[in-house]
């Protein structure tokens, strides 16, 4: 057996399926596929987890980190502190040592020494001589960096308890049609537990055991599950500019078209993919398909949001549906492209110059970008105008847990006023314009419908409910009244907020989209000092009426959201008219998802009752 460096001092961490391991890693090291086989290996094993990756924006050289939650309860969260953390990353190795928890441990690579600046004697060392094993077992330089990633899995599985079946099965998946590669990658997992195994007291107080909280859940990312979304909501036409972190949107949405819109007798492509030139072309292009007829949408994120202000003001004032999927990075400008936050609430609510209002819907994890996906084009259709799916980079790009997407195959899409033909025959006067049914919507008709009725000037300057250009004041007034109640006509289309079941309480919380990972979790927690909220989930703009009566059945609200200048908070005072000593704001904005323990603790310490000194657990 080694002997662990560790001082007498230190009670080793007594954790099963509760806790933090974190891996520290260099980018373009080949990590990322070992790191996700961790812990597609521990949710293989029913466990619940939570993956996140927080990764630089360059392509190789700089810091990245992988962390896996696993929490029996289901808190998905993120959660302050590390108990694990695999130290593979000399430029960070002294603060990632410096994350972990007292009674934690730090796994990394003994083929050097580790100097005394770095020893603490309140974690438990796990030498492990990585780079050594490697030398000696593989002769390629390249095998021997990737497969040193696989070998340290392979003694976490010999530390942690992992199902080692698990693994190799997960190694039989991912090489499914490359068999070369199968064999020297369970040979690298076997030499890691075996080393562990041999040199250390097998399983770690830190350990897994197998479960059952995993039935019937899937692992999936919200980018793809936004593209599948796309498909089965009937968009034919996606243009875009690559921007990080909505690539992967567009990447998604060719893999399944490929699979699902290929015509079976000629093998043609029933769908299009144009690269533009840049953002504003994209949405340009989007907006033309959209005006022709075809379901169509892009994907960008804050940048490229900027850039298409003046585009998403067309598609308002001269009533063209388009979808436009934004997952949120952190902005201004460049900012950091590789982080997340919710900084587009309010640049998005009212893009464009003048007067403007857009339908935003707001999921929470990868079920409901599906879903809002495919409904998305209904709403779209419906009201005629932009409908804007705030994601961010925390939801798009990282696996979470979640129910199995559902479809219904009896759906029927929903086109919305659209005349053919023979409904043009009988109007005497099309007016594209014209607000018939007095809900704000007019009817409007595809290109080529009737060889002469139906044809109309579409224009972003002012015109009358016959599409005629005008600059009579009075006009342009009742248009932009119309395009108000049409707003108003559009809420009853988007989903509900999400009320928690009792609303008997003086205090309340309100969020949206990836915030609602951690609140289960403060919930409890506050529970456990006799404190007791509501909750009301955000789920689109413009907002139900429910939400102005949360406000009026609580004293407080605390207003929880991940951008610097309250951009929910002056949501809900413009569009509501909520007074300031109503809501109490909760601020996270550097980029990493917002944890249970920060949100519990500016609860507390807003109390003046309530002894915010006492300690938060981590």
């Amino acid at each position: 057996m080694s002997e662990l460096i560790q001082s007498s001092k230190v009670t080793g961490l007594t954790k099963v399926n509760d806790f933090v391991v974190k891996f520290a890693n260099v980018n373009g090291s080949g990590s990322a596929s070992a790191n996700g086989m961790f812990a597609k290996a521990v949710f293989r094993m029913g466990i619940p987890i939570s993956p996140h990756n927080i990764f630089p924006s360059n392509i190789q050289g700089l810091p990245t980190w992988f962390e896996v939650r696993i929490n029996e309860k289901g808190y998905l969260g993120r959660r302050e502190g590390v108990d694990l953390i695999v130290a593979m990353n000399e430029q960070t190795i002294g603060p990632d040592i410096a994350s972990v928890v007292p009674g934690g441990y730090v796994l990394y690579d003994s083929s050097k020494v580790l100097v005394n600046e770095l020893l603490r004697d309140d974690v438990t060392y796990l030498p492990i001589p990585l780079k050594d094993i490697c030398l000696e077992e593989f002769e390629k330089p390249t095998q021997r960096q990737l497969f040193k990633n696989i070998v340290y899995v392979g003694a976490l599985s010999a530390f942690l308890n992992i199902d080692f079946k698990v693994l190799t099965g997960l190694v039989s998946d991912q090489f499914r049609g490359k068999e070369k590669l199968i064999l020297p990658n369970i040979h690298a997992l076997e030499l890691g537990h075996q080393y562990a195994s041999d040199n250390f007291e097998c399983p770690l107080n830190l350990r897994l055991a197998k479960s059952e909280k995993n039935k019937g859940k899937i692992l999936m990312d919200g980018n793809t599950a936004t593209g599948l979304g796309s498909v089965y909501g009937g968009a034919t036409v996606a243009a875009w500019y690559p921007l990080t972190p909505s690539t992967s949107v567009v990447d998604s949405f060719a893999k399944y078209c490929n699979r699902l819109r290929i015509d079976a007798g000629t093998g043609k492509k029933k769908y299009s993919i144009v690269q533009a030139e840049d953002e504003l072309a994209a949405i340009g292009i989007a907006i033309g398909a959209g005006w022709n007829g075809a379901r169509a949408f892009t994907a960008t994120s804050g940048p490229g949001i900027s850039l298409m202000q003046e585009f998403l003001g067309l598609a308002y004032f001269s009533e063209v549906p388009i979808v436009l999927f934004n997952i949120q990075r952190v902005g201004p400008s460049t900012g950091m492209p590789t982080r997340s936050q919710q900084g587009d609430l309010l640049c998005c609510a009212y893009a464009s110059h003048g007067d403007t209002k857009h339908v935003l819907l707001f999921p929470a994890n990868p079920s409901e970008c599906f879903d809002y996906a495919a409904s998305a084009f209904d709403i779209s259709d419906r009201i005629q105008s932009p409908v804007i799916i705030m994601s961010d980079l925390e939801l798009g790009m990282n696996e979470q847990i979640c129910d199995p997407l559902n479809w219904d195959d009896k759906s029927r899409y929903d086109r919305g006023k659209v005349l053919d033909a023979e409904q043009l025959e009988k109007i005497e006067k099309y007016g594209r314009y014209l607000d018939s049914d007095g809900d704000g919507i007019p009817y409007r008709t595809y290109p080529g419908t009737h060889p002469h009725k139906g044809s109309y000037f579409t224009r972003g300057s002012s015109h009358d409910s016959y599409a005629a250009y005008t600059e009579d004041g009075t006009v342009y007034a009742e248009v932009m009244d119309r395009l108000t109640l049409k707003m108003k006509t559009a809420v009853k289309y988007l989903p509900e907020p999400e009320f928690s079941e009792n609303t008997s309480n003086n205090l309340g919380m309100a969020f949206l989209g990836t915030t609602t990972s951690a609140i289960n979790e403060v919930l409890d927690s506050l529970a456990k000092k006799g404190i007791t909220l509501d909750t009301m989930r955000i789920r689109a703009f413009p907002f139900h009426d429910s939400v102005t009566e949360f406000f009026g059945a609580h004293e407080i609200v605390y207003v929880i959201e991940q951008n610097r200048d309250a951009q929910l908070k002056s949501l809900f005072k413009i569009e509501c008219n909520i007074h300031e000593e109503k809501m109490h704001s909760i601020l996270s904005y550097d980029g990493i998802l917002i944890t249970a323990q920060y949100i519990e603790k500016s609860i507390l310490d807003s109390m003046i009752d309530v002894d915010a000194s006492e300690e938060v657990p981590a």
